[in-house]
């Protein structure tokens, strides 16, 4: 091991506290052992449902965009809240605080994010957070979930439209996910995912431009309801496909992962891709903090409230020995 290496080992999992995670508690790590199975992969069988669902869903987001020009100013602003609220339920909560623990919330935070995940519509929290360590322990090979070298359609929608690889399956069982079942809001949203989803993610974005000003139920149902909706889907998936094809890679040029400016827009903060698959405990998954981030504006912010603490960040000193050891050439300090 060098030095550089052995500099960032010491330094991972360091909170601002200073307290040190085990590395047996360590989930999100690459596994350079495993190794994909010889002979011929297993047949792609197609869940004819879910195509039919998402031709339906992305068909009637874009009714919702042809109908954007005729709803009340309000109902766009309120559409771009729900889309926030929705996004941050996805990024400070089900990514960055249940399946990186990259920092620690109250009960009250935790609650509000595990609502706003209902409203992002993603699978439970629980399912989300184990699919996400199975894509950093086993990235791009058969036991990734959204395996991106597979191609940008199957990273990016095509790997919900297909059953799972049996190595996906296979890892995702031996996970250690105790903390997760551990999480009483967690399991409670587990349980009662499906009626929350219909209320957050469909019923209380549709109801209240309605209700508090006069909204057509139509409008309100296409735009901040179903057209926001599927704005976030792709907002994210955008992460597994382009963040994973297109940009540089500045930490860790022997990984897929690249910085990419677009995906860390539409996904509030989640496009500095090479970075986080480099430093997945870090959490504001980026070197610069908020800058263009608004998940880690929200997570300091509620820092400065006392709802959140023990957020976890990587050493100038270990980010430069990594750049210099494994990058391509194109950091840039700001």
């Amino acid at each position: 091991m060098t030095e550089a290496e052995a500099l960032e080992k010491k330094q991972q999992h360091k909170p601002r506290n200073g307290n040190v995670l085990p590395e047996a508690t360590r989930e999100d790590v690459f596994d350079h052992t495993y190794k994909e199975k010889e002979g011929p992969k297993p047949p792609t069988i197609i869940v004819w449902k879910n195509v039919l669902l998402m031709i339906v869903l992305h068909s009637g987001a874009l009714y919702g965009m042809c109908l954007v020009p005729s709803a009340a100013p309000l109902t766009l602003l309120w559409t771009f809240v729900c889309f926030l609220i929705s996004a941050l339920g996805v990024t400070a909560g089900a990514h960055r605080l249940w399946s990186h623990r990259s920092y620690k919330a109250t009960l009250p935070l935790k609650i509000f994010l595990g609502v706003a995940n209902s409203m992002a519509f993603q699978n439970d929290i629980f399912e989300w957070a184990r699919d996400h360590r199975v894509h950093h322990k086993y990235s791009e090979t058969d036991a990734d979930p959204h395996n991106a070298v597979r191609g940008f359609f199957f990273a990016h929608i095509g790997w919900l439209l297909v059953r799972k690889h049996p190595d996906v399956i296979e890892k995702g069982r031996k996970l250690e996910l105790s903390d997760l079942l551990a999480d009483k809001v967690v399991m409670f949203q587990k349980t009662y995912y499906k009626p929350s989803v219909l209320l957050m993610c469909f019923f209380i974005p549709m109801f209240v431009p309605w209700y508090f000003w006069g909204e057509t139920l139509w409008v309100a149902y296409f735009v901040p309801a179903l057209m926001r909706y599927t704005m976030v889907l792709n907002a994210t998936w955008l992460v597994n496909s382009a963040a994973h094809m297109w940009g540089n890679r500045p930490y860790d040029k022997h990984i897929n992962p690249r910085e990419n400016k677009f995906v860390t827009l539409s996904a509030i903060g989640e496009g500095y891709h090479n970075y986080h698959h480099t430093f997945p405990y870090d959490y504001a998954t980026s070197e610069f903090g908020v800058k263009l981030n608004l998940t880690t504006c929200f997570i300091d912010f509620m820092c400065y409230l006392g709802l959140a603490k023990d957020c976890k960040r990587v050493s100038r000193e270990v980010i430069m020995a990594r750049t210099q050891r494994t990058g391509d050439g194109s950091h840039r300090s700001g």
